[in-house]
């Protein structure tokens, strides 16, 4: 697994998957595996060329060496993704079933979250499921495969995916859950319903998380420009167990630790709310971060977005929030 692929692996996961379990499998693979291994990058190599059958016959080829293991099971999850992505919904469909087959034989001997690859993989084969049956408009199939998941997955590291991929499909327009916030930084964080009659923005980050160090400027100057028209910005974040220095950090060191990036990377924002809490997560989806969220001013969902946003977009819909 060389450097770059490294490189480009963190940063990409970490967008999906921000829970502790993932962490220490990304700790685990850039200290103990060799240059040569990972049959997880030789298909995400195969399949960023759109090399379909490269990627099969890689799967093949390990699977012929080792049987089916959780890193096999992760590695086959590429396929679904990649298949949604190049708008090839049956066989996306067809991948994410197999996906999740595969992992629910490799949970007959252990629970989901006993090792870090089978949650990831298992994740993603729900959201693909999901969101194939959502572009060929069965949205009803897709948020009921969703519900099911999250029945039986809700006490598991997959919970705020899950919940991601719900809300994608029927957030907007919804009353916004009440945020927790019996830890905080930065001011007291107001209870959203007393925020009512004020557009508010939701700036889910994380302190790992670069996009969202990037987005803090964009949201710094949204809030300089908006605030007389009433914008209030909360900026919600969670503990992860880890620091960039401890790889299982005590709470309050992890808590000190934030407040160190905050005070580094959110200059701009060192007087923005910053409750604490994975609650807060998983009601509002967050595994992606940044997330951002737009209330109306009647305190409802007016956009909810996965990732980073520049600030023209950003801006726009910030405008129609503030107009009505």
């Amino acid at each position: 697994m060389h450097i770059a692929w490294r490189s480009f692996a963190i940063r990409q996961e970490k967008i999906h998957h921000s829970d502790m379990a993932w962490r220490k499998y990304l700790v685990l693979i850039l200290l103990a595996t060799p240059a040569w291994a990972g049959i997880v990058e030789d298909v995400r190599t195969a399949l960023a060329q759109s090399n379909f059958s490269a990627a099969d016959s890689d799967l093949n080829a390990y699977r012929n060496r080792n049987g089916v293991t959780p890193e096999y099971v992760e590695a086959y999850s590429w396929m679904g993704r990649a298949a949604l992505d190049a708008h090839q919904y049956d066989q996306a469909t067809a991948y994410a079933k197999q996906t999740r087959n595969l992992a629910l034989e490799q949970l007959k001997q252990r629970p989901l979250d006993a090792e870090p690859r089978l949650p990831i993989a298992l994740g993603a084969a729900i959201e693909v499921e999901s969101q194939a049956l959502a572009a060929r408009g069965q949205r009803s199939q897709a948020v009921a495969v969703l519900q099911t998941a999250l029945r039986t997955y809700g006490t598991t590291s997959i919970r705020a995916r899950l919940q991601k991929n719900l809300n994608l499909l029927g957030f907007e327009g919804r009353p916004a859950p009440a945020l927790r916030a019996e830890q905080f930084l930065g001011s007291k964080p107001p209870v959203l319903a007393q925020l009512k009659g004020s557009p508010v923005l939701l700036f889910f980050w994380a302190h790992w998380c670069a996009d969202c160090k990037a987005e803090a400027p964009i949201i710094t100057q949204l809030r300089t420009e908006f605030a007389p028209k009433g914008l209030a910005v909360v900026g919600p974040t969670r503990l992860y167990g880890y620091t960039a220095q401890v790889e299982h950090a005590a709470p309050s060191d992890e808590l000190a630790y934030i407040d160190a990036v905050r005070h580094r990377f959110y200059a701009g924002l060192l007087d923005m709310p910053v409750p604490i809490s994975k609650y807060n997560f998983d009601m509002y989806g967050a595994s992606t971060t940044p997330t951002i969220v737009l209330l109306d001013r009647t305190g409802k969902v007016a956009m909810y977005h996965p990732g980073a946003l520049p600030y023209d977009q950003l801006k726009a819909e910030i405008e129609k929030v503030v107009a009505r």
